[in-house]
This record gives C-alpha cells, sequence and structure tokens, in this order.
C-alpha cells in the first residue's frame, strides 16, 4: 500500500495543482497568429473548445445586474465595476419589458408606434454598450428574441401588437389581443411568421426590419456573440430561418451564433436542434443546465462534451440560476447552488459562465464577485484549457463532494463545493508539486506546502464553505 500524504484542513477548499516547468503556450499561440487581421471573437485555433478574441485565448467570466444591459441607468459604472474584478462578459437580450425601457420604434402624436421609424435613443444606448464593452475588451452576447416580450402583460404594450401601431390590423397580421398564458406554452403567433411556418410576410417584414438594423450598429464590432432566442421552446424552423438571415446579412463578416432551448433535460431531443449541427450553429449556449442540482449538474455536462467530441465547439452558459430570492429555492436553485454551478462549469470544460440577473440570479453580488475573483487567481497558476476533467484521478469521493481537472503529471485542480475529504492519484506526478489552497468566499488564498508525487494522497478542504487546491509540478 502507498503510503498517503493528508493536505489541507477541517472544510470546504478548492485546490489547484498546477506545474510550472511548461509555459502557457500563448506566446507560440501569438507567433502562429502573426499576420492574421482579424480579432473577431471566435472559437481558439488551437482548442475550439474556448474562444479566443484578438488573437489570444479568453475564459469569459460574467455577472451583471440586467439582462437587456443597454438600458441600465448606470451602464457605464456597472461595466466598470464588471471589469475591476476580472468580468469580460454580459448577457444583453434586446428587450423592453421592464418599467422605464425604451421600446425600439418611434411613436406618433396619437402615441401609436410606427414600425418603420426607429427610436433613436434606444439605438443610441445600445450605441454606447457596444462601444463601452468594446474599449474594456468585454464580450456581448446578444439575445435578438424574447419570448417573454411578448406574451401576457407584457404583449399589451408591445409595439408589434395591432393596437399599438399604424401598421397592421388584427386581420392583416393575424394576432390576437391577448395571449395570456406563460410564452413557454408556444400560443404567439409572432414566433410562427417564417415561410416554413404560418407564412406571414407582412409581420416577418417588420422583424427583418429590426434584425437588419440591430446589424447594421453590431457588425462593425468584433466582440459581439449571436443568440436567436432566449430560452426558446419554439419550432426548429423558426430558428434555422434566422440563422440563415442573420448569416446572409452578415455578409463576408464572420459571426458566431447559436440557439438557446429550453428543455432542462439536457439530453433532449430539442437540444439535439443545436448539437447536431455545427454548419449552422457556431458555439452551444447550455444555460438552461444550471436548472440541475448538485452531480447532476455536472454529469450532464460530460453529457454536452462527449456529445460533441469529434467537433467540440465552445459551449457557454450566459445565465447561472440561483439566489435566495429566486424562484425555485424549493429546488434548491439558491446562492450555494449558483456559485457551485459556476465553479462547476469552468472545471468541467465550459468557456463561459455568467451569473443570471437577480432576483433568479446574483447579479453581481458579493457571492459572485468572490467567485470571479477566484476564479481569475487560479488562472494566475494555471489556465483552464490546459487542463482537462478527471473524475477517474479522485478516489473515496461522495457526490457532489469534490471535481477534478488536471494536466496529469503536471497540474491537478481539484474544487471541494461544500467541504469533504478525497484522495487524488498522483502517481503520474514525478518530483515534488507546490500545492495551494484558495477559499471562495473572499477568493483568498489560505496556505502553500509542498507535495511529493507518485502516490495518492489525501486532500482535506479547509473550509466548509467552498475551496479550490492547485498543484503545480515544481
Amino acid at each position: 500500500m502507498k503510503k498517503l500524504q493528508v493536505v489541507g484542513f477541517i472544510g470546504i477548499s478548492l485546490v489547484v495543482f498546477a506545474c510550472q516547468s511548461n509555459p502557457s503556450g500563448n506566446q507560440e499561440s501569438a507567433e502562429q497568429k502573426e499576420g492574421d487581421t482579424s480579432g473577431s471573437i471566435r472559437p481558439w485555433s488551437e482548442n475550439p473548445a474556448y474562444w479566443e478574441y484578438k488573437g489570444e485565448p479568453v475564459l469569459l467570466l460574467g455577472a451583471t445586474d440586467n439582462d437587456n444591459l443597454f438600458q441600465h441607468p448606470n451602464l457605464k459604472s456597472h461595466l466598470d465595476s464588471l471589469q475591476a474584478i476580472g468580468g469580460n462578459y454580459i448577457r444583453n437580450t434586446m428587450s423592453d419589458r421592464d418599467p422605464g425601457d425604451l421600446k425600439a420604434f418611434a411613436t406618433n402624436e396619437a402615441g401609436k408606434y410606427d414600425l418603420d421609424l426607429w427610436h433613436e435613443v434606444y439605438w443610441q444606448q445600445f450605441d454606447s454598450l457596444l462601444h463601452w464593452t468594446a474599449q474594456r475588451d468585454i464580450i456581448v452576447q446578444i439575445e435578438i428574441w424574447d419570448r417573454f416580450d411578448h406574451s401576457r402583460q407584457e404583449w399589451l404594450t408591445d409595439p408589434f401588437h395591432p393596437a399599438n401601431n399604424i401598421n397592421y390590423s388584427y386581420e392583416e397580421a393575424r394576432l390576437d389581443s391577448l395571449y395570456p398564458n406563460h410564452p413557454g406554452a408556444n400560443e404567439q403567433p409572432f414566433f410562427y411568421t417564417v415561410p416554413a411556418l404560418d407564412d406571414n410576410p407582412l409581420v416577418l417584414k417588420y422583424q427583418q426590419s429590426f434584425v437588419r438594423k440591430l446589424l447594421d450598429h453590431t457588425l462593425g464590432h468584433d466582440h459581439v456573440l449571436y443568440c436567436i432566442d432566449n430560452e426558446t421552446k419554439g419550432e426548429d424552423e423558426w430558428a434555422i430561418y434566422w440563422a440563415d438571415f442573420i448569416k446572409k446579412e452578415a455578409g463576408d463578416k464572420e459571426i458566431m451564433l447559436t440557439q438557446m432551448w429550453d428543455d432542462w433535460d439536457i439530453k433532449s431531443d430539442m437540444h439535439r436542434r443545436t448539437l447536431d449541427h455545427p454548419e449552422r450553429y457556431d458555439y452551444i449556449d447550455m444555460s438552461q443546465n444550471s436548472h440541475n442540482t448538485g452531480q447532476l449538474n455536472w454529469d450532464n455536462a460530460r453529457f454536452i462534451f462527449d456529445y460533441i467530441q469529434s467537433n467540440p465547439r465552445p459551449v457557454n452558459s450566459t445565465k447561472i440560476y440561483g439566489s435566495e430570492t429566486s424562484p425555485w429555492t424549493n429546488r434548491e436553485i439558491d446562492e450555494q447552488h449558483a456559485v457551485e454551478t459556476f465553479f462547476r462549469n469552468i472545471i468541467g470544460g465550459f468557456a463561459s459562465s455568467r451569473f443570471h440577473r437577480p432576483p433568479a440570479g446574483l447579479g453581481l453580488s458579493a457571492s459572485s464577485i468572490d467567485a470571479l475573483k477566484a476564479l481569475r487567481k487560479v488562472e494566475e497558476k494555471l489556465k483552464f484549457w490546459e487542463l482537462s476533467p478527471r473524475m477517474d484521478l479522485l478516489s473515496e469521493k461522495e457526490e457532489n463532494e469534490a471535481y477534478c481537472a488536471a494536466k496529469e503529471g503536471e497540474k491537478y485542480l481539484v474544487y471541494f463545493p461544500q467541504g469533504g475529504e478525497v484522495m487524488l492519484d498522483l502517481s503520474s506526478l514525478t518530483g515534488n508539486a507546490s500545492l495551494q489552497w484558495l477559499s471562495v468566499t473572499g477568493a483568498e488564498w489560505l496556505s502553500a506546502s509542498e507535495v511529493s508525487g507518485g502516490e495518492a494522497i489525501q486532500l482535506r478542504s479547509p473550509v466548509d464553505t467552498g475551496a479550490i487546491a492547485v498543484l503545480v509540478k515544481e
């Protein structure tokens, strides 16, 4: 039997092991990119499971208080706050349903919208978002359509509602005055206008105009990702139409596009509409996996990565649900769940993770700030694209007790969501390695020590509020 080394404290910890003898590869990447004039956000040429921007790989992390961030009253300072903690990723729905939000269209003297005229301030605010994020190297993931803007109470004030505009009647538009049910019921013909569904050219004309206007503002920027819908349960034909339309309108501009489906069962056929079509969807958004807690949240993500293994693409999570005010606390979609999911995502290979807005998410708050800071501190020791999920290196582990990623023999990372004690297999590590523990709460380094390779060691979390262990070969 091999001699065991006990490393750590009593409590919850995140342990990271890294090997300092090998370079990160960033310099080589920059040399390979020399002469490439495109700095657009795109899958990294050396590892297409991650993003690159301005020719360098980037890990996208975010936490913001609005979904339609361009309508945020203190946008510039909010972006400054995000940047200050290492955030470089936001979500921006083109939504207008919150109190005080502007609509995209102008009104006449009678107060009715004219879908042929734009509300200039709405689009100026959008330009400000694009300009200020570009200045700060913050990537913007835009959702063009949001089903929640066009049903229930929101439909009553919607510019596309026939009673609210001068452009068409109920009969001409084939739209009704009320759609009172949850938009997930898919009862709104607004999302069936494309030729392969209801073939409604009148309404579709104004939808096309809106998308063209949006692209007029975004295509000059290199830091924009596109998503067709927010968590839709709509028909596949709707998404196919808009994917083709948007890419055609983009012309020679290479853009990154996806669709976000709303099935909490990540293995469902609905999600395979994206997973099975890399020629149409350049990346994957699996935000809805954050409705699954604990070990299931991790296992579902492994299913995704195994499924696309032969053709890897970035997997984003632009929404992580969970807070003490979320509507799903009865299912343990709470603050602890949100923080755990954030770390599980990144350790498991996600290219991005962002905390959802309050009240359903943590937004930019004390816990999310600590989480972002903690991961950026880990990045000072190793890069996540250097590692692969390696749960096989852990033993004597209970469900949801610890998660591991490693470059075996060189770098290891172990995350403890809520304390615990596991065995880590270091049989492939020769010589010694530095071991550092980082507390998730406060994002502070706790201790440093040296361990020997060639055998299994016992890792005991030093705190019970979340920790990371980082081990780097000396």
